[in-house]
Order: structure tokens, then sequence, then C-alpha cells
């Protein structure tokens, strides 16, 4: 029986494909770099801020990553600004959280975006302490796809490994789900294809998130 749902956040509960584009965007015209279509973001983001932007860097034309460090703190900037520019739930995502709680499932969020912002995202959009835990990069535990912030989840809400669900939309995910024991589904409806997800042999692959409900 599960007790428990750790969420990806960006292309699994929130669509931020457009804040993520427009900021990193703004901080290459700063340094004379072209912008990168938004779309571009979807492959360059799961892997936290720093390998985002390395890789629209590359694209950029920057192969050397010589303008990292001056965009990074740019962006980091721009961010604080604009991390909720046009972001949105996905459709369903707030129907789920809402049958969820009505069973008592412990939810989580895991994001590779720095803590601060991860938390200001999740209370804006979806109110303070609506979930059980939120947790964002910051040095307690390394980044996704190290499975330590799935084991500090687990352990705040009490639950064992095979009694939660691991849900998010890129390998790094199907990675972190897979490494802390979980039972983890890939969702189609973010930033990376259905191929990727079963190439990490996620657990199931699903295309709506009401689906969810189906492994409870």
């Amino acid at each position: 029986m599960y007790r428990g749902c750790i969420f990806d956040l960006d292309g699994t509960l929130l669509d931020t494909v457009a804040s993520i584009a427009h900021c990193a965007n703004e901080a290459l015209s700063c340094f004379g770099w072209h912008r990168n279509p938004v779309e571009n973001y979807k492959r360059y983001a799961g892997d936290g801020q720093i390998e985002m932007l390395r890789r629209s860097l590359y694209d950029a034309g920057d192969r050397q990553g010589q303008d990292l460090e001056k965009v990074l703190k740019e962006y980091e900037q721009l961010f604080e600004k604009g991390c909720l520019y046009q972001v949105t739930p996905y459709p369903g995502i707030l129907e789920l959280l809402e049958e969820l709680k009505k069973r008592k499932i412990k939810i989580g969020v895991l994001s590779n975006k720095e803590h601060h912002n991860a938390i200001y995202m999740i209370e804006t959009i979806f109110g303070k302490d609506y979930f059980d835990m939120v947790l964002g990069q910051k040095p307690s535990h390394e980044k996704k796809p190290s499975p330590q912030g799935v084991r500090l989840m687990l352990k705040e809400f009490g639950i064992l490994p095979e009694e939660c669900l691991y849900i998010g939309d890129t390998n790094t995910d199907m990675k972190t789900g897979k490494g802390a024991a979980l039972y983890t589904i890939g969702v189609t409806w973010g930033f990376r294809e259905e191929e990727e997800l079963r190439r990490e042999n996620a657990d199931a692959v699903i295309s709506r998130p009401l689906d969810i409900l189906n492994f409870l």
C-alpha cells in the first residue's frame, strides 16, 4: 500500500519552461550571446541551473563556457523576479493533489531548483504548507539523481521506500527514483519524451496526472 508520493517540480507539477527560457535568454543577451528557442530549454533543464546554463551557452556559441559564471550571476538575479513568468500547474494536477490529500497520502516535492526558489514557487502557486515537504537544492543533500533527497523525505514522512511513488518527467528523475528503490512513474506531459523515460527503466509511463490514482 502506498502512503506517499514524491513529485519533481519542473515539467511534472508546473509548466515552467517559459520562465526558465525567459530568464536564461535575458542573461545570455546581457553578454552578447543569442537567445535560444523556448523549446530547447526542455532539454537544457533537469539537472540544476548551472547545467541548464552551460547547455544553453553551448548552443548560443560559448562552447567553452567562458561566460558561465557571469551568466549564472545575472540569471540568478533575473530569476528572483521572473521565476513565475507564465508558470501554471499542468491540467489535472490540482485535481490529483486534492484527491491524494483526501486519501491521506503524504505529498512532497523534490527539485534541483535552488531551495528558496522552489519554496517560493510552490507556496505562491499552491499555498503555504500545502505539501507535506518541499525540498530544493541545498547543502544538506546532493542534487538529483542522487537519492539523498528522497531518503530525507521518506524519513520526514515516516514511510518506507516500498510505500512511496516517485513521479517525474526526465531521465534524471527516473534515476533518482530507481536509486532510492521507489516505484518510479514517468510522465509524458513534461519536458522529455516517452522514449527517454522508458530507456531509464521507468516502472510505468503515464499521460494524464489522474492516472496516478490507478497505482494506489
